[in-house]
């Protein structure tokens, strides 16, 4: 699977942006893509993701209320819509994909965000910062 991330930037805080991950290249007939951020001298986190299907959606807390995580199967593309973007947002921010055979996921769709379990292809990042 090729991933490519696209749509990071400088805002003000309050300010909002929207990222692209566009993928391709899948063999599985199921699969999750997966937005994680890592700011330096951070441990990587699980911000959204979305099942093939868009019937499951998931968001840490942190974000939660703020991004909207959306995709276009047309154009294999999933979307992660960042409003009300604050300082503690800046982060390299990538896009990631987990493949299976009928849903056969290795855990629930939380834990796999949280913990970064099945996702096994992974996008160059785009950077985001939010000035205050």
């Amino acid at each position: 699977v090729q991933l490519q991330a696209s749509g990071g930037g400088l805002v003000q805080d309050g300010g909002s942006l929207r990222l692209s991950c566009q993928a391709s290249g899948f063999t599985k007939d199921y699969y999750i893509i997966g937005w994680f951020r890592q700011a330096p001298g951070k441990e990587r986190e699980g911000v959204s993701c979305i099942s093939s299907s868009g019937g499951s959606t998931y968001y840490a807390d942190s974000v939660k209320g703020r991004f909207t995580i959306s995709r276009d199967k047309a154009k294999n593309t999933v979307y992660l819509q960042m409003n009300s973007l604050k300082p503690e947002d800046t982060a390299l921010y990538y896009c990631a994909a987990a493949e299976m055979w009928h849903r056969q996921l290795p855990g629930t769709i939380a834990t796999m965000l949280n913990h970064g379990s099945g996702f096994d292809s992974w996008g160059q990042g785009t950077q985001v910062t939010v000035s205050s």
